[in-house]
């Protein structure tokens, strides 16, 4: 072995991070699995070049998303051409962990105008309150902040109405 003491211990903290991000033992947060939820368009994809997008807004060069979907587990959230998220379905009042992965690739976080709060420290809003008959359709959600949804109830609004 010709690799110097610095890079087998790198070697061995990278192999030891990939088995334990494969693993799918790693916790949850807000009822998902750790994960990384990245956007891109199929173009840039296909063409292996661009930037995509993490849930919390960070920009990703699409050879780095590439080379950490070989070891990732995979959620697919499909968009139709003009960006609108396709149905998940209504099965109960409180957002499923499908929905809020889709609004984490949707919305990235919450959308009250002018806020940056992440989607991984947000709360799913329905757009239509659900006392009012609104429905926990994904595209009658978004994310708010703690500080934002309560705010809702008092007359202010999101970006998506």
């Amino acid at each position: 072995d010709t690799r110097t003491g610095a890079q087998r211990n790198h070697d061995a903290l990278r192999a030891t991070l990939r088995s334990n991000i494969t693993s799918g033992e790693l916790g949850s947060h807000h009822g998902l699995p750790v994960a990384v939820v990245v956007t891109t368009t199929l173009t840039e994809l296909e063409q292996g070049a661009g930037i995509a997008v993490t849930g919390g807004g960070t920009r990703l060069p699409m050879r780095d998303l590439i080379r950490m979907a070989a070891h990732a587990h995979h959620y697919l959230s499909i968009f139709t051409d003009n960006g609108r998220p396709l149905y998940l379905g209504r099965t109960k009042r409180i957002a499923s962990a499908d929905q809020r992965i889709v609004l984490h690739a949707k919305d990235r976080g919450c959308t009250h105008p002018g806020c940056t709060t992440p989607g991984y420290l947000c709360e799913v809003h329905h757009i239509h309150e659900w006392a009012h008959g609104g429905t926990t359709d994904i595209d009658r959600l978004t994310f708010a902040c703690p500080a934002h949804h309560r705010l809702l109830s008092q007359g202010w609004t999101t970006r998506k109405q």
